[in-house]
């Protein structure tokens, strides 16, 4: 069981990092995990540990229905919405939770994050704010696909960003890209109101990303 989730460990390991170098998170904030639908299962970061102490023997191996297979860490408070997530969506095979500074300020404010700059197509048409809930509890889950339909991603109110990806690193990409469009908001909102573009504009514009994907 292990050998055959052991990619999946090594890229969760070396991501963790990536959220903290990349600085989308800070201390232990933030999750990362990858659905093997083959094998039907889920590597998952453990609750609480250093990113850069986290060993690739800490990351949890669960089933879709949350039971644990491999690990004796505490798996992630917010497990719950990753497999609610990984039930709902079958597009979505990598989840990555940031609590990135600017998409988080843009969630606490309870906005939607608009399209003032083109590279949100990677998400969708904007990222929808979801509803406020206490984290790691299924009523957040819940608020958190909704407002992701139709979207790579959602912004949790008074809380952080989630990032849905084909793999890992598309995920990634996303949360990294997300985080530079909610910097640009919040730049422009501060400078006034932000000229944001059209519905038919950034339809153009996600047509472009299908032959094209960003890293």
């Amino acid at each position: 069981m292990e050998a055959a989730m052991e990619r999946e460990r090594k890229l969760i390991v070396e991501y963790g990092k990536k959220l903290i170098t990349n600085k989308l998170t800070t201390g232990s904030g933030g999750n990362i995990s990858i659905y093997n639908r083959d094998k039907g299962l889920i590597a998952i970061t453990p609750s609480g540990e250093d990113y850069f102490k986290t060993k690739e023997e800490d990351i949890l191996i669960m089933d879709i229905e949350g039971n644990i297979i491999e690990g004796d860490k505490k798996p992630s408070s917010e497990t719950g919405m990753h497999l609610a997530f990984y039930r709902e969506r079958e597009d979505v095979n990598s989840i990555v939770h940031t609590h990135s500074k600017f998409a988080t300020a843009i969630a606490c404010m309870g906005w939607d994050l608009k399209p003032v700059h083109y590279m949100i197509g990677l998400a969708g048409i904007d990222v929808r704010c979801a509803k406020y809930a206490t984290y790691g509890t299924m009523e957040l889950a819940k608020n958190a696909i909704e407002a992701a339909r139709d979207r790579k991603a959602v912004l949790l109110a008074n809380h952080g960003l989630v990032a849905l990806g084909e793999d890992l690193e598309d995920a990634f990409s996303i949360a990294q890209h997300l985080e530079f469009v909610a910097e640009i908001y919040y730049l422009t909102k501060s400078l006034g109101e932000p000229k944001i573009l059209t519905q038919p504009q950034m339809e153009e514009v996600m047509v472009k990303f299908k032959s094209h994907r960003y890293k």
